[in-house]
Parts: C-alpha cells; structure tokens; sequence
C-alpha cells in the first residue's frame, strides 16, 4: 500500500526513527495526562475509608522501613483467580491515604491487601518472631526483635509530625485529631485507654496487640496490618459504574 512505502526509509534511518517514536510518544501521553487537570478527583470517594490513625502511621512506617513490600503487595487485581484466594479487588479509595501506596503484582509472599482480621493478633505475634513455626514453607526472617522496641513520647510526636505533613497534603486530620495524637498513639494500643480514638478513626481497632505491657513496634505493625482491607463494607458497597 501507498501508505507504507516510506515506512522502510524511516525503519532504516535511525535518527529519524527515534524523531517520530518521541513525537508519537508525546502526544500519546498529552492526550492521557492533559484531562486529568480538569478533574476535580480521579478517585472516586468510598464510605468508610478514613486517614490513619497515629499508631497505625506508625505501623506502617515500620512495614517500609523494613521493606515488607518487597516481598508483598497491597493490590488484587480484578482476576478471578486473584479475587477467589483474596476477596474483593482493590479500590483506588482504598490508597488514597498511602504515600507511597503499596500496589504491584510480584509478590513472593502473599498479597495483604485484605488480611485485616484474618488471623489473630498472637498468630501475628508469632509469625513476626518465627514465621516458619506457622508457615513451614516461608522464606520471611525473622522480625521479634521489634517486640523489644518500646515505643515513647518521641515516637508519638514524630508520628503528629507526619500528620502535620499529610494534612497539608490533603489527609483530613481536623484539629481534634491533631490535639489528640500522641495520646490516641498510646489509646489505641490499651483496651482501658481513652475510647475516643475509635470515635476519632471509625474502624480503628483498640488493644493490647502484642499482649506487653508497653507499647513496641510489634502492637504499631499489627495495628496496621488487622486495619487492612476492613473499612470498606463490600457487602453494601456498590462501584459508581452500576449506581
């Protein structure tokens, strides 16, 4: 055809490829970036879905910290496969509070994004000391030291720190949260402790995680990991597609 006869001269004239390949690029990704910015929200807003708590801030700066998303991701992909093992597929709501969020698909250990109450805190407990004692096949080390790190004041105002930051990015932490959230990091670790941190972050779970007295890195990191996955009732929930 007509159209292709000058298709040979650009396959073999290398800068004149690369040329083209860039223009066709630009305007490939122009075309996707540009309506974005009249866009008021590219997520759609999902009931229940809340900021973190302090405790579970700080949980999760443990969970990156010792780079547990390596080896697992926090996103199941709408494939049948993937939502018989591990529930419903992910929302985009459902990170809208994540920096950086936790989504990806090589996972050498199981995807997470659903294990909110699927396994008691001692199982957690356990298999954070020794993983193979629960999951003989597991390849994860061993995490107990973090029930010998106590968590104190100064962990609790580094964690108000970083919700000063996410407020200001948009995370809505009204100033009753603010006022409250180096004793709602300690609340929420102690059945007995103020019960308004649960008022505070509907859906937050209070206990002793870890089953010590103090608050550790053990009772942040399974605050964290019993909240995954279980704000969002999906027995109600229906996408904005099928309203």
């Amino acid at each position: 055809m007509s159209i292709f006869r000058h298709h040979k001269k650009i396959e073999t004239h290398a800068t004149l490829l690369l040329v083209l390949s860039f223009l066709v690029v630009t305007i490939g990704g122009i075309v996707q970036i540009v309506p974005l910015f009249y866009l008021e929200n590219t997520i759609e807003e999902v009931e229940g879905v809340r900021p973190y708590s302090p405790l579970e801030i700080a949980g999760r700066e443990i969970y990156l910290r010792e780079g547990c998303y390596n080896c697992h991701s926090q996103m199941i992909r709408p494939m049948r496969d993937e939502v018989e093992r591990y529930g419903h597929y992910s929302l985009a709501a459902e990170s809208m509070y994540d920096h950086p969020f936790q989504w990806g698909s090589k996972r050498t250990g199981p995807d997470l994004a659903r294990l909110g109450g699927r396994y008691s805190d001692d199982w957690h407990v356990q298999h954070m000391i020794d993983p193979q004692s629960v999951v003989p096949e597991s390849i994860m080390p061993s995490y107990g030291f973090m029930m010998n790190r106590t968590l104190g004041t100064s962990d609790a105002e580094h964690v108000r720190d970083i919700m000063r930051v996410y407020r200001v990015l948009g995370h809505p932490y009204d100033d009753e949260m603010m006022d409250n959230a180096v004793s709602d990091f300690f609340a929420q670790a102690d059945l007995d402790g103020d019960p308004g941190v649960v008022d505070r972050y509907p859906g937050a779970q209070q206990r002793n995680f870890d089953g010590q007295p103090q608050v550790t890195e053990m009772d942040a990191i399974i605050a964290y990991m019993q909240m995954l996955g279980t704000l969002v009732d999906f027995e109600t929930f229906v996408p904005a597609a099928s309203r």
